[in-house]
């Protein structure tokens, strides 16, 4: 049987433009129910002395080769005007993963976002209202294959580079996940769906430098991918460029899948 979370999920899939709006304004109405709760909960737990767990959601994407990662602003007067990760308490009736997906569904109206658990964070002054332990979960999209569909909190895209404080731990925690997906992007080919089905050199490269933050020497950062023979050459050539056009390749996924060690043998920029 399936439980409201999978039900929601099937159903906002399938549903038509006025169904999909209908069930979104729905899920944002129980985010702002629920946002009314949180003080009254933060300070049971205080009073109680009783550990809150939570989630917090890094969304990183990627657009016009620049990394940005999506965030609201906190609702909390402490934290007035600062900009947070999309989080909330852990009900007691879900688990961690239905929390992120729940959370990221109720902030963005996204449903085919891919989350990955990374850490908890657990310092005792973390949270002003009351001890309460984090655990963040990190994903990598292409932004303009995912639509926004709630705004609330004035919730929007922002580059990484331009970040320098948040509320919370939520810099420190920002961090520690860009970190993880530059260690990733270099053991898992993650970067290849950031990409058009059929890509050049020059924009594999841009991915990376974006990603690892760094510039890399075009010479070296070529031979390196050759060298795996996972790239396909489709004898096909850019067009509309303002450079010169360069070979277009494809990322052969079935001989990726057959290797035997399924990670970046060597790839260390």
């Amino acid at each position: 049987m399936k439980n409201s979370y999978e039900k929601f999920e099937q159903n906002i899939i399938f549903a038509t433009p006025f169904e999909k709006n209908f069930i979104l304004n729905d899920c944002k109405k129980d985010m702002t129910a629920q946002q009314k709760k949180i003080k009254t909960i933060l300070k049971e737990l205080k009073d109680d002395g009783i550990i809150g767990i939570s989630v917090d959601c890094v969304i990183f994407g990627f657009d016009e080769n620049e990394l940005k990662v999506l965030l609201i602003k906190s609702d909390l007067e402490k934290f007035e005007d600062k900009w947070s990760l999309l989080g909330d308490l852990v009900s007691n009736h879900e688990d961690l993963n239905q929390a992120a997906y729940r959370i990221l569904k109720g902030r963005t109206g996204m449903n085919d976002v891919y989350l990955e658990e990374v850490k908890a964070f657990g310092e005792v002054s973390r949270h002003p209202a009351a001890r309460v332990v984090t655990i963040a979960y990190c994903s990598l999209i292409n932004i303009q294959h995912h639509q926004l569909e709630i705004h609330d909190n004035e919730l929007h895209w922002h580059k990484v580079s331009s970040i320098s404080q948040m509320a919370f731990d939520h810099k420190k925690i920002l961090d520690t996940c860009y970190e993880w997906l530059q260690k990733r992007i270099q053991e898992h080919p993650l970067g290849f769906s950031l990409l058009p089905k059929k890509f050049s050199l020059r924009e594999l490269q841009n991915l990376y430098e974006a990603i690892l933050d760094v510039k890399l020497d075009r010479r070296n950062f070529r031979k390196k991918f050759f060298t795996m023979g996972l790239l396909e050459d489709t004898k096909e050539y850019e067009t509309d460029v303002p450079h010169r056009p360069g070979k277009l390749y494809k990322f052969n996924y079935d001989k990726y899948k057959k290797k035997e060690r399924k990670t970046w043998l060597g790839i260390d920029f």
